[in-house]
């Protein structure tokens, strides 16, 4: 990222200060205007980049509830995979953790927000996935959604993924999307490069992507994965949301 692109950013809200009016609300509606602001980094797949989403506080406060229950990452494995043949896919270290688990309130108001971005209910999301990356520590290139053909048949399906960066990376760690646009997407591609868009990670700042077509069909080029760091730490919070309430969650 460039290094005066950020201050320009703020510059332009700055500019774009105006009051508005708030209209009636109806009865789950909110009383007041809010402004979240938002860059598109993509149609193919769709994803949203939503500066200072979090304050750095928020984060460090993640992090630290984090810290004391991290364990390596698992994955959800397909028909024919096992713990033994996918050594290596991902191998960062995390934790689950849900809103209601949450003493100091914060993981519910960036819940809250997220929910006002992405217009899909609280309900319908899973705890949070807090994940940690050391060196060399990377996620290859997979879909968030499900496909039945390949997992079995599914009670609810994830439609969109919000990632929080809880930290800057000095050197990698980006979040990629090797197939955006159609690129590279033909028999030869590696899922272990780390090609296409590449978004660095930013402490506070939010990565909004869909894994389905507004159809409900799975968007091909929604296939993602997590560049390997280079030098420093990377922390994640991960939001999967799903098209159906999680009763696990509420």
């Amino acid at each position: 990222m460039p290094s005066n692109l950020r201050p320009r950013m703020r510059e332009m809200a700055e500019e774009r200060k105006i009051e508005f009016e708030a209209l009636p609300r109806g009865d789950t509606g909110e009383g007041y205007v809010e402004a979240i602001p938002f860059q598109v980094l993509s149609w193919n797949p769709r994803a949203l980049y939503f500066p200072n989403f979090a304050t750095a506080e928020q984060c460090q406060s993640i992090i630290k509830m984090a810290k004391v229950h991290l364990k390596p990452s698992s994955l959800a494995l397909r028909k024919g995979e096992t713990a033994e043949n996918t050594q290596g896919i991902r191998t960062s270290s995390g934790m689950f953790i849900s809103a209601t688990e949450d003493k100091t309130g914060i993981l519910d108001q960036i819940e809250s927000k997220i929910a006002k971005v992405t217009m899909l209910p609280k309900t319908h999301g899973e705890a949070f996935n807090v994940l940690r990356y050391e060196i060399g520590q990377r996620y290859h290139s997979h879909y968030d959604a499900f496909n039945p053909a390949e997992y079995g048949p599914q009670k609810s399906q994830r439609v969109a993924s919000f990632l929080l960066y809880l930290s800057d990376v000095e050197e990698g760690g980006e979040t990629m999307f090797p197939f955006e646009n159609g690129q590279n997407m033909d028999a030869n591609y590696d899922f272990r490069k780390c090609v296409g868009l590449k978004v660095r990670p930013h402490r506070g700042d939010g990565l909004l992507f869909y894994s389905l077509f507004p159809n409900g069909t799975i968007d091909p080029t929604s296939l993602h994965g997590s560049c390997p760091v280079i030098k420093g730490e990377k922390w994640v919070a991960t939001k999967w949301i799903r098209d159906q309430e999680q009763d696990d969650e509420y």
